[in-house]
């Protein structure tokens, strides 16, 4: 199970990424399995020296009772003390953010998401990413 954050490759240039885990509900990671989650607008920050990601969206359970969960709560992102300073000394340089790339299963059964330090691109950028993901296609075209 796998869902991925397409929209965060064509926003951002992604210099560096690592994965982490995530404090989740029982409602949320039964939604996730069932591959309810939407990262509009999602994204990460410091707080109290802790990483949480923001406005993540992981529908309610269909079978949920009262006990369901906040579809936008905020999640808190599981690393070790020494990986949460060495990004929070990258955050500090001017025009990097913290962005979720994707959530995966792990073979245990965990769900773990991989998060990218970005750079937002400009508007150049984003059409010479268009450019070139026609040429690719047209070229894979043309082989076939």
């Amino acid at each position: 199970m796998e869902i991925k954050n397409r929209q965060a490759y064509f926003e951002f240039f992604i210099d560096d990424k690592y994965t982490a885990g995530i404090a989740l509900l029982g409602t949320e990671v039964k939604s996730l399995r069932a591959g309810k989650c939407s990262f509009n607008d999602s994204y990460c920050l410091y707080q109290d020296g802790e990483l949480w990601i923001k406005s993540l969206h992981i529908a309610e359970y269909s079978h949920g009772t009262d006990n369901n969960h906040d579809p936008v709560r905020d999640r808190k992102l599981l690393l070790s003390k020494r990986e949460l300073k060495k990004w929070q000394g990258k955050m500090k340089e001017k025009g990097y953010t913290i962005v979720p790339l994707r959530i995966f299963e792990t073979e245990n059964r965990l769900f773990k998401m991989e998060i990218g330090l970005a750079k937002g691109k400009k508007l150049h950028d984003k059409r010479e990413t268009i450019k070139n993901r026609d040429a690719d296609r047209d070229l894979k075209r043309y082989i076939k």
